[in-house]
């Protein structure tokens, strides 16, 4: 198996405010920018002279692309030197996207409350709603076919279901597990570890 540095997107607006995103085509903010710089030095440090055969892949999502083009401009890579690939796109919230959890708990608080109960299986309402399970479903064979070692930038979510892919993660703590902006996660053969 390859190494994978994931890396989540730099933070938006709606990070800040608490909103999901899911499949929604937000830009990365002030803060977000700054993250994606910084990640591109700590990313150097880490993984030295191999990020030269490093294959970079990316989120089709604005958010990802923006912290890639920075993160390869940081590093004196061209920006547009990268794939996207649509399997790395966010879990999709349904009638959720746009809302914060305290807009949700008043809105549909017996989904919420599923939620809360299975956070791996609960699929949100409304189109394009979907669980942890069914990501796994689309982000496991992306990540099979990885040949060598690799920089992904995509999303929290998407993270959750690569360590269970992996099987570095079970279905109980990988939806608990908060996926930092700005740092790096290194998925490696025998584990994983933040960078």
């Amino acid at each position: 198996m390859v190494t994978i540095y994931f890396i989540r997107h730099g933070q938006t607006d709606w990070n800040a405010e608490g909103r999901l995103q899911g499949g929604r085509d937000t830009d990365l903010n002030a803060q977000g920018e700054a993250q994606a710089v910084a990640v591109a030095e700590r990313l150097a440090k880490l993984a030295g002279s191999t990020l030269a055969q490093a294959q970079f892949v990316a989120s089709p999502l604005k958010r990802t692309r923006r912290t890639m083009e920075i993160l390869r401009t940081t590093l004196g890579l061209s920006a547009d030197g990268y794939g996207t690939d649509p399997r790395l796109r966010e879990i999709g919230f349904g009638n959720w996207e746009g809302s914060t959890w305290a807009e949700i708990r008043r809105r549909d608080p017996a989904g919420a409350a599923g939620r809360d109960r299975d956070r791996w299986h609960h699929r949100p309402p409304g189109h394009g709603g979907e669980s942890y399970a069914a990501l796994v479903e689309r982000v496991g064979p992306m990540l099979a076919g990885l040949q060598r070692d690799t920089v992904v930038v995509a999303h929290g979510g998407v993270a959750r279901a690569a360590l269970v892919a992996l099987g570095h993660l079970d279905i109980y703590a990988a939806p608990r597990l908060g996926i930092r902006q700005g740092e790096v996660l290194v998925l490696e053969p025998d584990g994983w570890r933040w960078g």
